[in-house]
């Protein structure tokens, strides 16, 4: 009986309502805002209102820095170089891919440009998309 009364009145207690404080983010402050409370929020257990606060929070705040910090693609040395540092690789592994140890240098050292074959190599070998490595770019003087 003690446990039915128990139940009753946890029954009786109302729940607290989460209500989330979403809104667009148009200012800087907003955005600021937004930024400080992800950051409370940001490890909460999954599933839960705060956690799904997180993630609307998330992409408002992705759309928000894509539009006011964008950031631009490297060109495509300094992408290869990029890749070559994540994979480990050296200039030597680019010889199959370029042609020759010499060839490697020249290129990463922006004294010749890439070429087709050179691209559809590097595309594969440094799983890099295309469209990236055929950017033009400056040669070193």
């Amino acid at each position: 009986m003690a446990l039915i009364l128990n139940i009753i009145k946890l029954m009786q207690i109302p729940f607290k309502q989460y209500i989330m404080k979403i809104k667009p983010i148009k200012t800087e402050m907003d955005y600021r805002n937004a930024l400080k409370r992800l950051d409370k929020i940001f490890d909460s257990p999954t599933g839960s209102p705060e956690s799904d606060e997180a993630d609307i929070l998330g992409l408002l705040v992705d759309e928000y820095e894509k539009k006011h910090y964008p950031i631009e693609a490297p060109d495509p040395i300094e992408a290869i170089k990029i890749r070559m540092e994540e994979l480990q690789l050296k200039q030597i592994d680019l010889v199959d891919e370029i042609g020759g140890k010499s060839r490697v240098s020249e290129i990463l050292n922006r004294k010749r440009k890439l070429t087709v074959e050179m691209i559809r190599n590097l595309t594969n070998k440094l799983n890099l998309s295309a469209d990236l490595l055929v950017n033009d770019y400056q040669l070193s003087k």
